[in-house]
């Protein structure tokens, strides 16, 4: 997922990444081979976290892993179609909070 961030100099990224897309991102830079189990991807992408929504709320691999239920991945699309309803899950969990509602209320 993807959201665009306010414009306001042309250095800044055209998109925010979170989710799936911060994690398949992470995964092209470290070079991952398939089939692999949690403790190779965890390695490969070090103590790295993910955003897993717009404001930067992170959550490690091998936590979003450990939510899936799944240890071992046959390939990077299985890997990112057992974590999707785990970014889903957190980010929608972040976004009902009290406190999270009220960022939202400020125009900053």
């Amino acid at each position: 997922m993807g959201v665009r961030p306010p414009q306001q100099d042309d250095d800044e990224p055209d998109a925010i990444e979170f989710g799936i897309a911060a994690l398949d991102a992470r995964l092209s830079e470290a070079g991952v081979a398939f089939p692999a189990d949690k403790d190779s991807i965890v390695a490969a992408l070090g103590d790295r976290k993910i955003p897993y929504n717009a404001t930067g709320n992170k959550v490690t691999v091998a936590e979003a892993i450990d939510r899936s239920g799944k240890e071992y991945f046959e390939t990077e699309q299985e890997l990112l179609n057992a974590l999707h309803p785990v970014f889903e899950e957190m980010r929608e969990s972040a976004s009902s909070s009290v406190l999270m509602q009220l960022r939202a209320l400020v125009p900053f």
